[in-house]
């Protein structure tokens, strides 16, 4: 089966994340609007979609809606859609000699599923081995606050991480796990309020049994410290 026929046999409906590639599908022209022209087109489309539905725009609750809903798009939710925003990836000679593993667990993911714009919220642990370069622990956070700040399947989240930390460490002893909850299946269809999905990325040495094993076991170590 060809991919095009793939697409065409996916349901509109589907919890199906087929993700071809990497990369973000965006436009050529998605950057030609300036954020405000873009707020204020999609405050004119919100509030066209609030009509629509039958609410009072007049009512004093719901007049600010859409200029709401377009500061937060634009601003937050789907900033990391700007190329501009990426975090500047700064690495250091690994003057130390520090030879293991490096794992930055339970980073809090806030992203917005691409097939139903509903809230994903879960955690990454994100590991690497140096090759001679390291990165700030801070950094790790931000890569993956980043990405997850644009329309997203989880499976494309967890490989956009690991390429961009291979990227910036110059290397492809990577991983990435995600553990997080969709809305679109804990709140709507099927409603399933206790699963949770896992995705996880191998880079380099961590394809190898006993490195997986090891990050595995650094992610059940409890870090509960009272702070």
């Amino acid at each position: 089966m060809t991919m095009e026929n793939q697409k065409n046999n996916v349901d509109s409906d589907s919890h199906d994340h087929f993700s071809s590639s990497v990369v973000t599908p965006l436009r050529p022209d998605a950057f030609v609007l300036s954020d405000e022209e873009k707020k204020r087109i999609i405050k004119g489309h919100f509030a066209a979609i609030m009509e629509t539905l039958g609410l009072d725009l007049s009512d004093d609750s719901l007049m600010g809606t859409p200029e709401r809903v377009s500061e937060m798009m634009v601003d937050e939710i789907f900033s990391g859609l700007h190329p501009d925003r990426k975090p500047k990836m700064s690495t250091f000679n690994n003057s130390y000699k520090y030879g293991e593993m490096l794992v930055e667990k339970n980073i809090v993911v806030y992203s917005t599923c691409e097939h139903h714009f509903l809230p994903i919220v879960g955690r990454a642990h994100v590991a690497y081995i140096s090759d001679g370069k390291v990165i700030g622990l801070s950094k790790m956070n931000r890569i993956v606050d980043y990405y997850a700040k644009r329309p997203q399947v989880q499976e494309r989240l967890t490989r956009q991480i690991v390429k961009a930390m291979q990227e910036a460490l110059g290397t492809e002893d990577v991983a990435c796990l995600i553990d997080a909850k969709h809305l679109c299946v804990n709140s709507r269809g099927i409603r399933d309020i206790e699963s949770s999905t896992v995705t996880v990325e191998y880079g380099g040495k961590f394809n190898e049994d006993s490195t997986k094993r090891e990050f595995l076991d650094h992610l059940r170590l409890e870090t509960d410290f009272g702070v």
